[in-house]
């Protein structure tokens, strides 16, 4: 395992188009990086988890409106947008995604309203979304027409609205535990273009640099060639016959290195599945067995049932090639599931997967890499077009 986090603390490496540079910006006198505003915040950059990617604070005398807008894409069905809060956040609003659908959650004056609907926004096209307060209500707007509107009123004497705003983007500035609705925060998604209370002021980014968005994304967990993603077997079931079907969905012909690699627990590394791009073969391993297959494909299924491990191409049965070894399915029993690189043996990062997998499906249902402990660098639901 310590060549494994060796293989995994690799450095960024971006060789396709970008959306936007380095944000420009300069440090301040506590060390934090300081930037505009309607810089290209790429969310799922890499830091803790629920906390902002980048925040700012106003003094509500300095407001006219409590209104803000932004472009957002992401093909991302689940993760946090922004967050903002007044009385040092005994106020606050959050907007996320759930299910691809907005959702908004208030706490105000000791009422929490947790509100979700509209039409579902991952599906990779830019969208203006525009939040605003007026009067009683909450607005969220989408393309220029309402999204949802959230009425409150307290019994309580409504108190002029005094001191500190503050406002951040990918993460929030209280307790999760605060939420009606807990979700995923990790949201693979872009923000360009942001006017934020019709004020420019500075924002503290926590981290060194903004990394930049893909000028164009299309579906699909884009793997760069720096990393991988690493699930425990454990976490997946076979069928009601004993058996356990990975499906995989890419142009094998434009990929290279290491798809995916399974490492039972204390035994040698026992299946791997490599691409080669000069050959425009891909190679499935499996313990002493081996069988190569020419990359014209599309959909490869690897399937594993009691006593053999069967590779079918396109979906067709016919062609399908059995690996026979008995037993198989032991090599899920407290293992470790890699796509992208070769678990315990990629020490330098040679094998390492470059492309895109368009879909990747275990047991018939989609697998999310936001779920894996996997490299920074790759994006889970996005591949640059």
């Amino acid at each position: 395992m310590a060549v494994f986090w060796k293989a995994v603390a690799g450095g960024l490496l971006l060789t396709v188009g970008l959306l936007g540079g380095p944000a420009e910006g300069q440090g301040n006198e506590r060390g934090k990086k300081q930037v505009s505003g309607n810089s290209v915040f790429f969310l799922s950059q890499v830091r803790d988890l629920w906390r902002p990617l980048v925040h700012t604070a106003v003094n509500l005398s300095e407001i006219n409106s409590i209104k803000s807008s932004f472009e957002f894409r992401t093909y991302d069905p689940e993760g946090l947008i922004f967050y903002g809060d007044t009385k040092n956040g005994e106020d606050w609003f959050v907007l996320s995604l759930m299910n691809g659908i907005p959702l908004m959650q208030i706490s105000k004056e000791g009422m929490l309203v947790s509100v979700e609907g509209g039409l579902k926004l991952n599906d990779g096209k830019w969208h203006t979304l525009e939040v605003s307060n007026q009067e009683k209500f909450v607005i969220l707007e989408v393309d220029g027409s309402t999204g949802l509107k959230v009425g409150m009123q307290s019994q309580q004497t409504e108190e002029v609205m005094s001191g500190g705003l503050r406002l951040a983007v990918g993460g929030i500035l209280i307790e999760k535990e605060k939420l009606i609705v807990q979700f995923k925060p990790q949201l693979d998604a872009c923000v360009r273009h942001g006017s934020w209370l019709n004020i420019s002021v500075p924002w503290e980014a926590e981290v060194e640099e903004l990394w930049p968005c893909y000028e164009n994304i299309r579906p699909g967990s884009y793997f760069p060639g720096t990393g991988f993603a690493v699930f425990n077997t454990s976490v997946f079931q076979t069928d009601e016959d004993g058996e356990l079907r990975v499906q995989l969905w890419a142009d094998f012909r434009q990929m290279n290195g290491t798809i995916l690699s399974i490492k039972p627990s204390q035994k040698e590394l026992e299946l791997k599945v490599e691409v080669n791009k000069n050959t425009k073969e891909v190679t499935v391993s499996f313990r002493e067995e081996k069988v190569i297959l020419k990359s014209t494909f599309r959909k490869l299924l690897i399937m594993f049932a009691k006593s053999e491990l069967r590779v079918v191409k396109d979906g067709d049965g016919s062609q399908s090639t059995p690996l026979s070894v008995d037993p198989v399915l032991t090599t899920w029993t407290n293992g470790l599931l890699a796509f992208g690189g070769l678990l315990g043996e990629d020490e330098d990062g040679s094998h390492f997967l470059t492309g895109c997998l368009e879909k990747i499906q275990v047991q018939e249902r989609d697998l999310d890499l936001d779920l894996a402990v996997k490299h920074t660098s790759i994006s889970s639901h996005s591949c640059p077009a």
